[in-house]
């Protein structure tokens, strides 16, 4: 380290160069004074204590309790309180424990007020360190500043975004319970949302309660209508519930399943009831209608018994029509026939999936006799005998004509008549087929 000497003549160290440079990260140094008070002032004989600045001494005080030495290292003393003060605040600032706002008071305040100050060591360094103290907790005030805007705009945005999701929820949701909880989750949230300023805050709340509000209310006129109309549907049901209970006991097997199965479809129409009753009245409705099937399934299991017997009948029937030889004697055949349908009909109905087969091989017996039959009246036909007899008599004329032409050398009207004994001896042929398949 450097020396000089004092007016005195005394050995002092030079004191540290003071950094000056904007936003520097380090405090600028202050040199030990306790050590050597004398480098920064003087006492006089009469007492007077004077402190060295750059613009020159300055009285700061009067010492008459002992040496002038002892009444420098006091001043001295003090002006290390002052430098203490600087220091602390200025640690407390680079640790982030202080408040910048209150630093910046208490800087100032001992910067402003180093003029007067009745201390005796280097001031100029001290106030280099104070206006480093006063820069920082600007600086640190101008960053928390911003932080709190910053923070103040992202709560404000997020209100806004909770405030305009809950008017949305609140014009056109209808997922009730999905809607009602996430307005609750909103309220939560917007409870923590912090450093809004209370006009918009205010402004925001009145929004958002305004949309809870009317979400309330509309959620409300829902489930009251919604009562209204389950209080429709259980009137209605209950008459559906009469008319099924009256139709439990019915016989009309047909016509009561039809009418069971439109109450089923009005019962659907008709919409839920309240909750507590809507299972007690399907139940009762449930219950009609069973009693009635359950009465119709025992009344088809036993007509189906029936009818299966009387398919078997059928069957020893259908055995014996087909047997019926018309070919060997019609009449007889016929005879048996008449006796094997008269049974048939008295035997009554058979299951459904069999009537087409046993019906049909019926037919097929009933339509070889018909056709036995129809086959002997063709043939002992008297009117289809003359008929043929007709057409032979006509041919015969033809060809008579035919050859008393050619015998007149007339072979044009022989042609003629052969032409037409040709076509009436079609008919004639396709006349005695017919008798003779008779």
């Amino acid at each position: 380290m450097a020396e000089q000497k004092t007016p005195h003549g005394s050995d002092v160290p030079t004191p540290y160069q003071v950094p000056h440079a904007p936003g520097a990260g380090h405090a600028p140094a202050v040199p030990v004074a306790e050590n050597h008070p004398s480098r920064w002032g003087r006492i006089d004989d009469d007492g007077t204590v004077y402190v060295r600045t750059a613009e020159g001494e300055r009285a700061v005080g009067v010492w008459q309790a002992g040496t002038a030495e002892e009444g420098l290292r006091h001043y001295a003393r003090r002006f290390d309180d002052l430098r203490t003060e600087a220091e602390l605040l200025e640690t407390r600032l680079t640790s982030g424990t202080g408040d910048p706002k209150q630093a910046l008071a208490s800087a100032t305040q001992l910067r402003d007020g180093l003029g007067d100050a009745a201390v005796v060591g280097d001031l100029e360094a001290l106030r280099a360190r104070l206006d480093h103290v006063v820069d920082t907790a600007e600086r640190a005030l101008e960053t928390a500043r911003r932080e709190r805007e910053r923070a103040r705009a992202e709560a404000v945005a997020r209100k806004q975004a909770l405030a305009e999701e809950a008017e949305e929820i609140a014009a056109s949701s209808t997922q009730w319970k999905a809607a009602g909880d996430r307005l609750r989750a909103i309220l939560d949230e917007w409870k923590t949302v912090k450093g809004v300023d209370r006009k918009t805050d205010d402004e925001l709340w009145k929004r958002f309660s305004k949309a809870r509000e009317s979400f309330n209310r509309r959620r409300g006129s829902h489930f009251a209508e919604l009562d209204k109309q389950r209080a429709a549907a259980r009137d209605r049901k209950e008459e559906l519930i009469a008319e099924a209970e009256s139709l439990s006991d019915s016989t009309d097997w047909g016509p009561t399943a039809g009418r069971y199965k439109e109450l089923m479809a009005e019962w659907k129409a008709a919409g839920r009831a309240p909750k507590d009753a809507d299972e007690a009245l399907w139940q009762r409705f449930r219950a009609a209608q069973d009693a009635f099937f359950s009465r119709r399934s025992a009344a088809f299991a036993e007509r189906d018994a029936e009818f299966a017997e009387n398919a078997a009948r059928k069957e020893e029937l259908l055995a014996e029509a087909e047997k019926i030889d018309p070919s060997a004697n019609l009449d007889a055949a016929k005879s048996q026939l008449r006796r094997i349908q008269q049974r048939w009909d008295e035997i009554g109905k058979v299951p459904r999936d069999r009537i087409r087969e046993l019906d049909g091989r019926l037919k097929a017996v009933q339509d070889r006799v018909r056709s036995a039959e129809d086959s002997r009246w063709r043939r002992t036909d008297p009117e289809a005998h003359a008929r043929a007899a007709q057409f032979r008599e006509r041919v015969e004329q033809f060809e008579e004509q035919a050859a008393k032409a050619r015998s007149a050398g007339d072979e044009r009207r022989a042609k003629q008549a052969e032409q037409q004994a040709a076509q009436w001896r079609e008919w004639l042929r396709a006349a005695e087929e017919a008798v003779a398949d008779r």
